[in-house]
């Protein structure tokens, strides 16, 4: 995730971020400006169209359409940053669980091996969901207090392990059974984080709604010379690209926040979030 200063307007403007769409868009910008530039030159030169009403009023399909796809692309935009914004109450919700089951499980005055293993265990859950939604596996360190199956779901696997111990505890007669109420209660919610996360990152926008919208982007951008050429003349070669670029950018942001827990510029924070975890939890159980 990029770390800015929201009121510097004069970098914003002037830099190029790695992860700005300009630099994913200027080769389909180069081409629709070459385009537009063979239409104009066709049109001034050879077939001078313009002179017919009925041909020079065919901007009239564009002003109609412009309002269709700026519907269009809002409601995708939005869409893409209510799942942005879902998945991060979810991993700050991660956060609070594991502090508050730390802090639960340091009063409890239990020994010193027990305080490790939920030192080591809770953010392993963290790291390994952070894999998983990323598609890869974490064992972690010292993974001997906690083994794992690579076959299988792993954040499951250690949410089952620390609901485990906390089952041993009781029957050792360290634990009460209000304590493990209220325990299980924080590690049940671990296993609903997950799902949030899971429910985000298996349901993407619908296939068809995705591919109709970059349909129609391309056919309303890429039809536009043919409107507006007998009113802008060789104008058309810089302004069609950069409506290209304003339309075809929103499409390109609601793409990458719509799966939120990848390493894209614009991702969450996801690393941070569970060094942060890893971080509290040692110094409330250390």
């Amino acid at each position: 995730m990029i770390k800015y200063n929201s009121k510097a307007w004069f970098t914003f403007i002037f830099h190029i971020h790695k992860a700005d769409t300009f630099r994913k868009l200027w080769p389909m910008m180069l081409g629709v400006g070459a385009f537009s530039g063979l239409i104009a030159f066709l049109e001034l030169h050879f077939f001078k169209l313009s002179e017919s009403n009925a041909v020079s009023n065919i901007n009239m399909m564009h002003s109609v359409l412009g309002f269709v796809i700026s519907l269009l692309l809002v409601f995708r935009t939005n869409t893409a940053y209510d799942r942005w914004w879902e998945a991060r109450r979810l991993l700050g919700e991660l956060t609070n669980v594991s502090r508050n089951l730390a802090i639960k499980i340091k009063s409890l005055k239990l020994n010193r091996e027990d305080h490790e293993f939920f030192n080591y265990g809770i953010p392993k859950y963290a790291f390994a969901l952070k894999e998983h939604l990323r598609e890869k596996q974490y064992f972690g360190k010292n993974s001997f207090l906690i083994e794992v199956d690579g076959g299988k779901h792993i954040p499951n696997q250690i949410a089952g392990s620390l609901t485990a111990r906390i089952y041993d505890l009781v029957a050792a007669g360290k634990l009460s059974g209000e304590q493990q109420i209220i325990l299980s209660a924080d590690l049940s919610r671990f296993t609903d984080i997950c799902g949030g996360c899971e429910r985000i990152k298996k349901t993407p926008i619908p296939f068809s709604y995705s591919t109709f919208i970059k349909k129609f982007l391309f056919v309303y951008v890429i039809t536009l010379p043919f409107g507006w050429v007998f009113s802008l003349g060789f104008f058309v070669v810089p302004i069609v690209p950069f409506i290209l670029y304003v339309l075809a950018s929103l499409e390109l942001i609601a793409e990458e926040i719509e799966d939120p827990f990848g390493n894209d510029a614009n991702d969450l924070p996801v690393d941070d979030i569970c060094n942060n975890i890893e971080k509290h939890i040692a110094e409330i159980l250390g």
